[in-house]
């Protein structure tokens, strides 16, 4: 099996090691600390912020951070709320039950899949920390769980702070991944605790289809073991491509549970709105770890997601032809210089293949710092996603449309004559 037994993954040794210029406190930290690697981008961090003190312009398009504000309306109602002297106090840690009733409204009218408000959905700051209590909630020391490779940090050091033990198997081949689960099922290991599958994948950008999650329902079902969905990026999809739900299989509640978020779609980054829906046992243990852990969200923040779920489907929809207008600018614009990466179908992302003749002379981190240096363009190293994501890039598409052409035109600057006399550059995986 293609996975990875160790408790914390081992990321590639190109990463620079984290400088401490301060000496160690006089007193001991947990050791969970000590199992958090360094920052993998770190490196490119401190080059951007060089670089801008120089003068220089960066454009960067290295984390997955939405630029672009939410609906007006939005904003207004938020202001409204924020005024009303009644919205200002501690909320309900589960979220106030009229959002709660418009989550619920949504997935009736997105997957078909009708929810019990008051016990299969709760509202948590943001679909990160959902998961990182839910890890809290479900995992005891040493509880085996697999998380999708090239992995979200989160997916990962969520389990490892909760004494868990993150196994990581390649996504990026979605039915191959599901034989490797299979496989450690039927294996002497046995099944694991949880299974995380995460779609669209967030850094990969590969996609399923609905009968994905009606396997994924089944083996979960006959080594009895529950399934936690991130589906972060169902709102933001090209081409006619449709985010499925694993809730919307027959008997998933009975075992699975999905987080989504208003981050994307709705463009309301930094407003920490995310949710947990399906399986009330799995919910209600997230809520009792909720409440020794915060007050809830702010209450105009809730009236206002209140709104943008009600009357926001058509800016879900017109973020969708943003993004995906910035994607076409990306990608042809680096197919048209020798760069050729396959174009995705979801997500704010493009994952590329570090093109020849590159990719036999340097890592990811290596070809992301030569970016950064001689085009001043920031991308996300793949090594900073695990050993799966060596080899690759990942570059968000946060940048408006003019700002993506410049970028090409940079890269090509820098690169474009060796990758045209490389022939090509190198085909994306």
């Amino acid at each position: 099996m293609n996975q990875q037994t160790s408790s914390i993954p081992h990321h590639a040794s190109s990463a620079p090691q984290q400088q401490n210029a301060e000496a160690s406190p006089p007193f001991p930290v947990a050791g969970r600390i000590g199992q958090l690697p360094p920052y993998l981008f770190a490196r490119i961090n401190k080059l951007t912020y060089e670089k801008r003190r120089a003068g220089c312009d960066v454009i960067d398009m290295s984390m997955g951070n939405p630029t672009d504000p939410p609906a007006q309306f939005i904003i207004d109602k938020l202001a409204e709320a924020a005024n009303d002297p009644r919205s200002h106090g501690y909320a309900p840690a589960a979220g106030i039950a009229s959002l709660r009733r418009e989550v619920a409204s949504r997935y009736l009218r997105k997957w078909g899949v009708r929810l019990d408000p008051e016990t299969e959905v709760i509202s948590t700051l943001g679909s990160k920390e959902g998961f990182g209590h839910l890890c809290l909630a479900m995992i005891d020391p040493g509880d085996d769980v697999i998380v999708p490779a090239p992995s979200y940090p989160a997916h990962v050091y969520a389990v490892a702070l909760a004494s868990g033990n993150p196994l990581a198997i390649d996504t990026t081949q979605p039915d191959r991944f599901l034989a490797e689960v299979a496989a450690r099922c039927e294996s002497p290991a046995g099944p694991p605790k949880l299974l995380v599958v995460n779609f669209p994948h967030n850094p990969s950008t590969t996609v399923v289809e609905p009968a994905f999650y009606e396997d994924v329902v089944a083996l979960a079902k006959r080594h009895q073991f529950p399934v936690i969905s991130d589906l972060a990026y169902s709102d933001v999809t090209f081409d006619g491509y449709e985010t499925p739900s694993i809730l919307a299989v027959e008997g998933a509640k009975d075992l699975a549970v999905e987080f989504t978020t208003m981050s994307k779609g709705y463009s309301m980054a930094g407003w920490r709105v995310g949710f947990c829906a399906g399986n009330p046992q799995i919910i209600k243990a997230l809520g009792t770890i909720k409440t020794y852990y915060d007050y809830g969200m702010f209450r105009p923040i809730q009236i206002a997601a209140i709104v943008a779920l009600r009357d926001g489907e058509s800016e879900v929809i017109n973020q969708s032809r943003i993004y995906q207008r910035r994607r076409d600018v990306l990608c042809e614009g680096l197919a048209r210089i020798g760069w050729q990466v396959d174009i995705p179908k979801a997500s704010m992302f493009v994952w590329a293949r570090i093109p020849s003749p590159f990719a036999e002379q340097m890592g990811s981190m290596d070809f992301a710092a030569k970016l950064l240096e001689e085009a001043d363009v920031a991308v996300s190293p793949g090594a900073g996603f695990g050993p799966a994501g060596e080899g690759f890039l990942r570059l968000a598409l946060i940048e408006n449309e003019n700002r993506i052409r410049q970028a090409v035109k940079q890269i090509n600057r820098a690169i474009g004559g060796d990758l045209r006399a490389a022939g090509g550059g190198g085909q994306a995986g």
